[in-house]
């Protein structure tokens, strides 16, 4: 045997072995890190930690969260696409870092639609447009002929500039033909304090995370972004009820791994993570917390970020971030 065809059997060899063993690795006994772009204590967050245990029983393997927050979320990601595809490091992402960011940021570390191997979708989410409790307005028409007879005077809240619920506002003032003074924050939490102390009028907020507020009496809400009425909120209208015909902004999360993960392992985690969102005690948790289960193959996950970056795309010309 020449030394070309030995050479070549050897790197047949070990790339067989490296299959195998990573396909094991999926399969039971390696810990699992999934990583959250974002602090503890938030939406993502509180959702990636409800999940981990169940994916840990039908994984075998321990599964840590690891928050990674950086970049405008997109440090854990860019963690992820330049990690070993052994499927033993994970994404929790959140659809605004894969679908908003790629459009927004001067220059962005990864390319989600590249570098990392979709794995599996998790959970849909929407947002409720809410405002200061002690405002006057009772709809969304009441918010709106206020707002368009006092251009700019309307000032409502984010997560940050380029955030889905940025853009939800930005989306609402165009449709709704008003101008409205945007203050970005660093995370929904201090801008749903200021909504709540009358600094701004308003903002729209992750459904799980505003529920509790406006059960509370602290805010109000005007109108779910969602096609229909959430199960948490019966009693909200949805954008389109409320008078904004074809309103229909959500979010999502998903599951990813590095480029080139190989199909054994996708298939495996795939799996794992479907059978662990199917767990009856989770599924009512995460479904009382105003999300909807979304799960099914890795093209389902693929197919809808592609889609909404280019969607986003054309909601963004002329915001960028560094």
């Amino acid at each position: 045997m020449n030394r070309f065809h030995h050479f070549t059997r050897r790197a047949a060899v070990l790339s067989g072995l490296a299959l195998a063993a990573s396909a094991a690795l999926a399969q039971g006994g390696a810990p699992v890190r999934l990583l959250v772009g974002y602090a503890a204590g938030g939406p993502v967050d509180a959702a990636a930690r409800l999940i981990a245990p169940a994916l840990a029983k039908e994984l075998g393997s321990p599964v840590q969260v690891e928050n990674k927050p950086g970049a405008n979320a997109t440090l854990a990601g860019d963690m992820v696409a330049k990690g070993t595809p052994d499927g033993t490091l994970l994404w929790f992402a959140a659809s605004p870092t894969v679908t908003i960011s790629p459009n927004v940021m001067k220059k962005m570390a990864f390319d989600p639609g590249k570098d990392l191997t979709p794995l599996a979708p998790v959970l849909s989410y929407y947002n409720v447009l809410v405002i200061n409790k002690d405002l006057p307005f009772q709809n969304l028409k009441e918010l709106t002929d206020y707002a368009k007879a006092n251009p700019e005077k309307v000032a409502y809240g984010s997560a940050g500039i380029g955030g889905s619920n940025h853009l939800c506002g930005e989306l609402f003032a165009a449709r709704s033909q008003v101008k409205l003074t945007h203050v970005p924050y660093k995370g929904n939490a201090p801008a749903m304090t200021d909504v709540m102390g009358g600094q701004l009028t308003m903002m729209f907020d992750i459904i799980g995370s505003a529920r509790n507020y406006i059960a509370g009496g602290k805010v109000r809400a005007i109108a779910v972004t969602s096609p229909q009425r959430n199960a948490s909120l019966p009693s909200v209208p949805t954008m389109s009820e409320a008078g904004l015909p074809g309103f229909d902004v959500g979010g999502w999360y998903g599951v990813y791994g590095p480029a080139n993960t190989p199909a054994a392992v996708t298939a495996r985690l795939n799996q794992a993570i479907t059978k662990a969102l199917a767990q009856p005690e989770l599924k009512a948790k995460l479904e009382e917390m105003g999300y909807e289960l979304w799960t099914g193959a890795p093209k389902l996950l693929a197919d809808r970020a592609q889609k909404e970056r280019a969607m986003w795309a054309t909601v963004t010309k002329g915001i960028e971030i560094d």
